[in-house]
């Protein structure tokens, strides 16, 4: 190393932690010299670009001269960015942690990479459930027992979706890709409704009266409820619907995610029975949205869903419904809640 670039060199930077973002490892190294993460940019002949803009698409020249600062390999300077992902995924990365390790709490200044992308459930370091961002454990919507039938869903949802956001999701002939499984799980099977009775809290006439708002309020009804039934029987009933398509990854409370990993799972395994499940369910309306989803898909796997749609029909008595669960009311007691509606969503 020759002298200009002795002369260059910070004289602290601390090595990057464990799968930590570009973002985060800037604010500290910045934070030691008293300035923002900008401000050292600027200092190291990156003036206009924001740290959140380098970590999505630095290249090999911005990579080198950060390396160069601060002693380190330009690899991993490019370890802590999201290189891997494809440009059609980077949007669902989000500015700042969207889920919360308690464990990895005990040093905040450190933003981890797996903490920004919606499809992580377990920390990558610590190997704990995430918490959502208002703190609250998963085991305070799922039960213990359902989430650990659930957990290997989870997983090879995510697994799905890692690949996808990757480009190393091989799609088959009969396999319709992520970004159409999404839709399909986030379509309206059936016309908005108020809360069911297995939905609706114990009130008092009196509680009943002051929440009629509430337990009038029409639901949007997703094909993810058919899919995940047990989100369906769980989930706070304001918090059931998510956005569609791919905005729902993006923009999903972590219960919310966690559903879709399960629901693009088992669309993955068996896109047929689900797939037929939903449209067995479905109103007349909804038929119509989740067959408009389907034109999409593979034309092989239309004609299954079709045999396999009239089984179900066929397995049903003359002029009688589809067979409900039994009906469970909401363990979640909202008589102690005085605002229902503003603490309902996770």
């Amino acid at each position: 190393m020759n002298a200009a670039a002795l002369a260059s060199l910070l004289p602290v930077a601390p090595r990057p932690a464990a799968e930590e973002r570009l973002s985060s490892w800037l604010s500290r190294v910045a934070g030691i010299y008293g300035l923002s993460a900008s401000a050292l940019l600027d200092h190291f002949g990156l003036a206009g670009v924001s740290p959140l803009t380098l970590e999505q698409d630095l290249s090999a020249g911005q990579g080198a001269l950060i390396a160069a600062r601060a002693g380190l390999s330009a690899s991993t300077i490019d370890a802590m960015t999201f290189a891997t992902l494809a440009p059609h995924a980077r949007v669902m990365i989000a500015p700042s942690a969207r889920y919360f390790c308690p464990l990895c709490a005990q040093t905040p200044a450190i933003g981890r990479k797996d903490a920004a992308l919606p499809w992580t459930f377990w920390c990558s370091v610590h190997g704990v459930r995430l918490r959502g961002r208002d703190k609250r454990p998963m085991q305070s919507f799922l039960p213990e027992s359902v989430l650990e039938r659930l957990d290997p869903l989870a997983r090879r949802g995510v697994a799905r979706l890692a690949a996808w956001a990757e480009e190393r999701d091989a799609v088959g002939e009969i396999d319709p890709p992520v970004p159409e499984l999404l839709r399909f799980l986030t379509t309206p099977y059936r016309r908005p409704s108020p809360p069911s009775l297995a939905e609706q809290p114990r009130l008092s006439l009196e509680a009943r009266r002051a929440n009629h708002a509430f337990l009038t309020r029409p639901i949007v009804r997703q094909a993810l409820l058919v899919a995940a039934p047990e989100y369906d029987r769980f989930a706070p009933v304001l918090a059931k619907p998510v956005r569609p398509g791919l905005a729902a990854l993006a923009c999903g409370s972590l219960l919310q995610n966690y559903a879709l990993a399960v629901g693009v799972a088992r669309l993955t395994e068996n896109p047929v029975e689900h797939a037929a499940a939903a449209l067995a369910a479905a109103d007349a309306e909804g038929e119509t949205n989740l067959r408009r989803i389907l034109r999409t898909w593979p034309s092989a796997t239309r004609r299954r869903i079709g045999v396999e749609l009239r089984r179900l029909t066929d397995a049903q008595p003359a002029g009688k419904a589809p067979r409900r669960r039994r009906l469970q009311r909401s363990s979640i007691n909202y008589a102690r809640v005085p605002q229902i509606s503003a603490r309902l969503v996770p």
